[in-house]
């Protein structure tokens, strides 16, 4: 028996195994460690996407619902509680609440009352709740059904440098809408607000949601914090500002009426990238979000009926600085 068939392998032949072994562990712990820091960056960004596309998609259904009418809940039938009579003069009347939301009249609305040969569209002259007064020119039972057709033309509340009536309106930070815009009968006042922030101080974009007769309009607060990190929107191809919130205005009657808007957000990772050490901005854009409510009584009011554009309340004016 040779030495080295007894003792087994040589010094020298040890030392070279532990070095192929060591040579093969850093390689797989390399690999294994870029693998972990490739992970965590798209766990990252996968973050901040679904951060970013829940606070667009929000925006996208409310913008669309923007401008929304209704006197009661989707399935309410709302009637005439009692007789009125024409007169001419304006004349109270009380709807019928009984199983609907509270309703909410106001001055200035557009009420379709009755059916057939008895139907006639009526502007109130008081309103408040359920009971205003308005000019009839045709006589109406108790249990007419009553309506209130159309939508607010002023849904999207149009921009501040129009030459509209509203100079409290919308900026390009700070969109303002309004309506029955959760569906459910019940009007509400909504302000989103883009605050943005540089990459060391992150911004917000804030939800803001009130009843239309809510009196007084509370501050923005971080409770209201739709999205964060928020940064500012880079220039476009032209290298001018990109605001929050860009409103195509259109002329309707003696006012203005919003029927696009664009929405542009960036933002940054919750945390810097593994590889890079640095945040991961993003801009999501949505260029074209149409308010259909509103599309639609301006595409009606302009060709056949006027009275299908419903003015602002005053309770809404009243919430708008």
């Amino acid at each position: 028996m040779t030495r080295k068939q007894q003792f087994g392998f040589s010094l020298l032949e040890t030392m070279v195994s532990l070095a192929v072994l060591f040579a093969v562990g850093s390689i797989v712990l390399s690999g294994m460690g870029q693998l972990l820091r490739t992970q965590g960056s798209i766990a990252n960004r996968t973050e901040m996407h679904s951060s970013v596309r829940s606070a667009t998609e929000l925006l996208q259904q409310e913008i669309g619902q923007a401008g929304r009418m209704a006197l009661g809940t989707p399935t309410a039938n709302v009637t005439l509680a009692a007789n009125v009579v024409s007169a001419a003069g304006p004349t109270a009347f009380t709807l019928n609440t009984t199983g609907n939301a509270p309703l909410f009249l106001y001055p200035g609305e557009a009420l379709t009352v009755d059916v057939g040969s008895n139907q006639e569209t009526v502007t109130l002259a008081t309103g408040l709740n359920a009971s205003g007064t308005a000019i009839f020119q045709l006589p109406h039972a108790a249990g007419a059904p009553v309506s209130a057709l159309g939508a607010f033309a002023t849904g999207i509340v149009p921009p501040a440098a129009a030459p509209t009536s509203y100079p409290n309106g919308s900026t390009p930070t700070v969109l303002k809408l309004y309506g029955d815009i959760n569906g459910d009968g019940n009007m509400v006042y909504v302000e989103y607000t883009c605050a943005p922030g540089t990459a060391a101080a992150p911004g917000f974009l804030y939800r803001n949601q009130m009843p239309v007769t809510q009196v007084g309009k509370p501050a923005v607060d971080n409770t209201m914090i739709l999205l964060s990190n928020v940064l500012v929107n880079p220039n476009d191809a032209n290298n001018n500002p990109v605001p929050c919130f860009a409103y195509q205005v259109k002329p309707l009657g003696a006012s203005f009426c919003v029927t696009d808007i664009a929405v542009t957000l960036t933002v940054q990772t919750q945390n810097k990238d593994l590889q890079t050490q640095q945040f991961q901005p993003e801009t999501k854009a949505l260029l074209n979000v149409a308010p259909r409510n509103i599309v639609e009584v301006y595409d009606t009011s302009s060709l056949t009926d006027s009275t299908r554009a419903q003015g602002m309340p005053a309770t809404v004016t009243a919430l708008l600085p």
